[in-house]
């Protein structure tokens, strides 16, 4: 292992709620849910390295993207709120607040709005700052309902992708999930039901209008994860309706039914299929352990043995967490070292910069299945430079360049992770001597205009970075710090019950308000 590495974790049983529930970077850094996970305490270089970040990137700009704008703001009450060189009173608390909430204002697409808004939802109840500063404010606009009423925006289809057409309702599932995850970490649930309208149960209603399986069951398992955390089972189940076996029929339907994902690589039948099956057996798991149609542990783990080489490299972390969180992991992955130690070889024979999403982003997940597992010393100082010096090749291609932010966020997210965020300020010699970051953005094009459906990503993975200067042993806002695995398992430890049981059954905690007045 590089001397440079300091893993958050030591393993699998260390991992928090929010870490099982949220594991991989697509959440973070795609839909922006889950940002700073596994607080490691102020680091007054990083916090530095983080503002000269967003520094740079605003004045390659020039400071009119207003998401990126945003995402300074919530960076920077972040840092400002656990520097404990500062002493901030509720005013001065409250001005950077506003800061952000202003910054949200102008942000236009609903989904976008949706997403930031939760993002500084989440931001007040992990830093512990006073939530009557954007909840029920006197005199001032509430979050909360900005945040539900952006989400009535969102319309189908409205996702502007080579899967234009088959996502229906996804981005609205989605902006649900988050929404969902914010209001259970202010614990503002109850918000999510008024006279003659339940929001859960709309969200539920959504799952069936999402034309292609393979988006129907990564969009529907984080948000039955977020419902599960909610204690709010019943909405999932609706007479003889199951929603979550709903999800997994249309999986089992999905040659039928014929609406197959375009990925930016190609990508095999087997990994279509392994990717969204993965997600909803961790939705099972969260959502405690109920009985699945066949055995779907049996299925995933051919299917991982069929996937191609890179292929495994991104789906051997969804496999890993849903086994560990379903407690099967010691019964299918007997031995995890063998498992993971020649995955985690795979860096020596795969190119980074061969394209931006196959091969571009293998390196992060490589990484945090090694960190995850208890063994960071797979990660070496060689692999580290080489992830980090690949995106100079993504420059010979327009569609290289456009994208280039995706696989560079995932890349920053990951060295943060491990506290090598560093490497990415240093002058590297792929870079002619100058800092990975600096040639990266320098390379933007003009106002960032040919990369402005990637950018947000490397908000998202600055924000993160700025939300891990809690203290280490932060307690995990509202519905998560009260959350336990199927069996009454402590967070970290699996539940040994795994799948064998009955319909999932979700038990209000003393305190919550039942499904009725939820």
């Amino acid at each position: 292992m590089t001397r440079l590495i300091s893993p958050p974790i030591s393993g699998l049983a260390d991992l928090s709620v929010e870490a099982r529930v949220l594991a991989t970077p697509w959440s973070r850094i795609v839909r922006g849910i889950g940002l700073g996970q596994h607080p490691v305490g102020y680091d007054s270089v990083a916090a530095a390295q983080i503002r000269r970040s967003f520094d740079v990137l605003g004045a390659r700009l020039d400071d009119a993207s207003p998401y990126s704008t945003f995402s300074r703001a919530v960076a920077e009450l972040a840092l400002d709120v656990t520097d404990p060189a500062q002493s901030l009173t509720r005013a001065q608390v409250a001005v950077r607040v506003e800061r952000a909430r202003v910054a949200l204002g102008a942000i236009a697409n609903p989904y976008s709005r949706v997403t930031a808004g939760c993002i500084l939802l989440s931001a007040v109840a992990k830093l512990g700052v006073d939530a009557s500063l954007v909840i029920d404010a006197p005199g001032a606009r509430d979050l909360p309902a900005e945040i539900l009423a952006a989400v009535d925006l969102i319309q189908p289809d409205g996702i502007q992708d080579e899967n234009h057409g088959r996502h229906g309702d996804y981005e609205r599932v989605a902006a649900w999930t988050a929404v969902f995850l914010a209001f259970g970490q202010a614990d503002i649930g109850h918000r999510l039901v008024t006279p003659g309208r339940d929001r859960v149960a709309e969200a539920v209603a959504s799952l069936p209008r999402i034309p292609a399986p393979f988006f129907r069951g990564r969009g529907g398992a984080t948000l039955v994860s977020a419902i599960a955390l909610l204690r709010r089972g019943d909405a999932l189940r609706s007479g003889e309706t199951d929603a979550v076996g709903g999800v997994f029929a249309a999986l089992d339907d999905a040659d039928r039914i014929g609406i197959h994902p375009a990925f930016p690589s190609p990508m095999s039948a087997q990994f279509v299929a392994i990717y969204p099956l993965l997600t909803m057996l961790n939705a099972v798991a969260v959502a405690g352990g109920g009985r699945v149609p066949r055995d779907r542990i049996a299925e995933a783990s051919r299917l991982m043995a069929e996937l191609e080489p890179v292929e495994r490299t991104h789906m051997a972390l969804y496999y890993v967490v849903a086994l560990h969180n379903l407690g099967r992991l010691d019964d299918d992955v007997p031995d995890l070292d063998a498992f993971v130690e020649p995955l985690v070889a795979q860096w020596r024979t795969i190119d980074p910069g061969r394209d931006y999403f196959l091969y571009g982003i293998s390196y992060p997940y490589l990484a945090q299945l090694a960190y995850f597992t208890g063994r960071a010393d797979l990660i070496t100082e060689q692999m580290l430079d080489r992830m980090v010096g690949a995106f100079p090749s993504l420059e010979l291609t327009a569609e290289g360049r456009a994208n280039r932010p995706y696989p560079f966020a995932y890349a920053l997210n990951i060295a943060a992770e491990l506290g090598a965020g560093e490497l990415f300020s240093s002058p590297h010699p792929a870079y002619g001597g100058r800092a990975p970051y600096d040639w990266v953005v320098d390379h933007l094009s003009p106002g960032g205009r040919m990369e402005s459906a990637r950018l947000y990503m490397l908000d998202h993975a600055l924000v993160g970075w700025a939300l891990r200067m809690r203290a280490p042993d932060s307690v995990e806002p509202g519905v998560l710090g009260r959350f336990s695995f199927a069996g009454g398992s402590e967070p970290g430890r699996s539940a040994r019950d795994g799948v064998t049981g009955g319909r999932p059954e979700f038990s209000r905690e003393d305190g919550e308000p039942s499904p009725a007045s939820v």
